[in-house]
């Protein structure tokens, strides 16, 4: 702060400067376009309520639609459970047997019987049933916890995402005050001919890159701000302002504990293992086929009027002989195996993958973390340095305005690398979270 102040007081010193009347063709409208380009302040949208990191989260988790479906799968999972076990439906039958063509309504000389029925499955089947629609249940929470990560990841990300364009247009508008003065400075100068006008042409192309930084802190402010406010389930275009310091000294998990984390937390993992466990229970039920069904039947039957006896009851009973259909059998045992062994090697691939992503990620981070650190403990120190020095030798005519120029953009594009750099390591974080599958405050840190 004290270097910019000098700045600012040497370009104070600039504008009293004696200088004549007298401009050149031209000359100030080129610098007034470039005034009118960069403008005073920034304009921003109407302010919105500011969230913390963790209220953000909590809102998220609460009412983030694709959280919302995927617990509504659990709960439709939930409710068949019951069904998966449940005995067919009884069924109730009547016969009229010998009903007499010519007194087609005469059941007095026709056998009339009425049936009560019942089928069974085999012994084991109704158990393995139950317990793969459990695993639906098992299939349908890990969707759900995978779609808790992802979304909590996801705002981690938009949050910084959206604190860094904040940050982006907090520091646009601090230098765009200096800015101003500067360009007031060349005009001066420009005026009395003590500056060629090539310099001022790069002074006006230096400055012009506030502009343009401006429009991209725009767009990505914008885009940041929808993308947050589509996680919390609320409109895109909802005003919203984010508070909170970026972290950049966490100490990084050691690869074994992320390892290991990994391998018990991943909800695609336990997704994966689940559906491993489901397919080897439909290959259990695949092998029941060749236990038979059964049905029973009870009935009364009314004889003919005049026969004795004309009250008669009968049971019925019959089962299934899937030995006479081995072949459909056992292909339906064949396809369970194939779809147990396809699993077994999803399960495989992940692990596989989740392996190659926490080192990708943890390379990520640390090299993000470096760099955060470089900008930080030297960039940010030694651009205020150099800054400090071209001010104190402008003042002594001991450099140009162009210099001076030169080391306040540099100044500022640190400023821009620096909190770039602290956002991205953050996202970076947010990365190796979603490639472990868990929080990373509980792993095991290295020293």
């Amino acid at each position: 702060m004290k270097t910019r102040y000098l700045w600012t007081s040497a370009l104070s010193l600039a504008l009293t400067l004696p200088f004549c009347k007298a401009q050149a063709p031209g000359g100030s409208t080129a610098i007034g376009d470039l005034s009118a380009l960069i403008g005073t302040t920034h304009a921003t949208t109407a302010p919105g309520t500011a969230f913390s990191l963790n209220e953000v989260e909590r809102i998220a988790l609460a009412q983030n639609p694709e959280i919302e479906l995927a617990a509504r799968k659990v709960a439709a999972a939930q409710a068949h459970v019951p069904l998966a076990g449940a005995l067919d439906d009884p069924q109730a039958m009547y016969r009229g047997w010998q009903v007499p063509l010519a007194h087609p309504y005469d059941y007095n000389s026709a056998q009339n019987m009425l049936m009560l029925g019942q089928s069974f499955p085999g012994r084991g089947k109704r158990g393995l049933r139950t317990s793969i629609a459990q695993s639906d249940v098992d299939l349908a929470r890990d969707e759900l916890d995978q779609a808790r990560l992802r979304v909590r990841v996801n705002v981690r990300k938009a949050f910084f995402e959206m604190l860094l364009a904040q940050d982006e247009i907090h520091i646009h508008d601090e230098h765009v005050g200096i800015a101003q003065q500067a360009i007031e400075a060349a005009r001066i100068k420009y005026s009395v001919g003590k500056t060629p006008q090539v310099e001022i042409l790069k002074a006006q192309l230096a400055l012009t890159r506030l502009a343009e930084h401006m429009i991209r802190f725009d767009r990505d402010g914008d885009v940041a701000r929808a993308r947050l406010n589509t996680l919390m389930g609320r409109q895109p275009e909802t005003p919203i302002d984010v508070q909170g310091d970026y972290a950049v000294n966490t100490p990084l998990p050691a690869l074994e504990a992320l390892v290991s984390s990994a391998m018990q937390a991943r909800p695609d993992l336990a997704e994966a293992l689940a559906a491993e466990a489901k397919s080897r229970k439909e290959q259990d039920l695949a092998r029941k086929a060749m236990v038979p069904d059964f049905s029973v039947s009870a009935g009364y039957m009314l004889m003919p009027s005049g026969m004795s006896p004309r009250n008669n009851y009968m049971v019925e009973g019959s089962m299934s002989l899937p030995w006479l259909n081995r072949s459909k059998h056992d292909a339906e045992v064949r396809e369970a195996a194939a779809s147990a062994s396809q699993n077994s090697a999803e399960v495989t691939a992940i692990k596989a993958e989740a392996l190659d992503q926490i080192e990708e990620s943890l390379a990520e981070a640390r090299a993000a973390q470096r760099l955060a650190r470089v900008y930080q403990d030297s960039l940010k120190p030694q651009a205020d340095q150099t800054l400090h020095a071209a001010v104190v030798a402008y003042e002594n005519d001991e450099t140009s305005f162009l210099d001076l120029l030169d080391s306040q953009m540099t100044v500022v594009d640190v400023d821009l690398g620096s909190i770039d750099a602290l956002a991205d390591f953050n996202i970076k974080m947010a990365d190796l979270e979603m490639a472990v599958g868990a929080p990373l405050t509980a792993q095991e840190i290295t020293k």
